[in-house]
């Protein structure tokens, strides 16, 4: 099952010789269930119940770029660093123990799958592909093997960083450097694991202008998304419709040499195979 926002209602999108179709959620319901696209998750063990019975009418073709963040409005979202290997040695820092760094990205740096991104005036603005988890039911102290039955579904996301904001002044700001309008692009739906041939291992790639800059696969995590889930849960309470981005694989522009930094007329394409790809491009202030 795959759950996306299109021009701001709840759809499910199907796929058929034509390519991807959406259903509206409200219409095949009945109003059962209604065209808020984050309230789905509020409800999203009778949700998921109801659209894999569903007989459900025909879909139509759409604009992806008419796609908003399939969960636009999430109380918290949670993102993880250093959970690679590799990431955490091309940033410099040593291997995380017990629990990786955790820090925000706030809800106004949302957007959808494809987006133009404004970049910072005078900054040093990076990349992040990353499998993001969606809470589907309140996780509080959940063990490890409970893990995925808390979670509705994937997606892709891009933990775009603005590293002299991060990384500035006595202490870093990272989720202040993370949250510049657009640096949250999610998408382009919501995918239920179930529909994955292996939930654990995922591959990750991003490109600039069609040169390949990231490629990782999930199950190199050093924490993975059940260990996420219990550790994060232990702490504070993990909420239906959260989000969790899990961390990023090497390759990103902080680490290489010469530094290299997103500019003006880039194309940034993020995908992770069985999801779907965000498509960003960036222009200056």
């Amino acid at each position: 099952m795959r759950v996306g926002n299109l021009d701001g209602r709840a759809v499910l999108v199907v796929q058929d010789r034509a390519g991807d179709l959406a259903v509206d959620v409200a219409e095949a319901s009945g109003d059962r269930f209604g065209p808020d696209p984050q309230a789905l998750y509020g409800d999203w063990a009778a949700f998921a119940a109801w659209a894999r019975e569903a007989e459900l009418p025909e879909g139509r073709t759409f604009d992806r770029a008419r796609l908003g963040a399939p969960v636009p409005a999430p109380r918290q979202i949670l993102a993880v660093g250093l959970n690679y290997r590799e990431h955490a040695a091309e940033s410099g820092f040593a291997v995380p123990e017990g629990l990786p760094p955790v820090f925000t990205k706030f809800v106004t740096a949302l957007s959808g799958p494809v987006t133009e991104v404004t970049l910072p005036d005078g900054g040093h603005t990076d990349w992040e592909v990353e499998l993001v988890a969606v809470i589907g039911r309140t996780a509080s102290h959940v063990s490890e093997d409970d893990a995925w039955d808390h979670i509705a579904g994937l997606t892709v996301g891009q933990d775009i960083s603005e590293r002299i904001s991060q990384l500035a002044g006595p202490a870093p700001q990272f989720s202040l450097g993370k949250s510049f309008p657009g640096f949250a692009p999610t998408g382009p739906w919501v995918v239920t694991p179930d529909e994955l041939d292996d939930r654990d291992d995922l591959e990750l790639r991003a490109a600039i202008n069609g040169e390949e800059v990231q490629k990782g696969r999930t199950r190199d995590l050093i924490f993975a998304v059940p260990t996420l889930v219990s550790r994060l849960s232990a702490v504070l309470p993990l909420l239906p419709g959260d989000l969790l981005f899990t961390g990023t694989p090497a390759g990103v522009g902080l680490g290489r040499d010469p530094q290299r930094w997103l500019a003006p007329g880039d194309e940034l394409v993020s995908e992770i195979a069985g999801i779907g790809e965000l498509r960003q491009t960036f222009a200056s202030a």
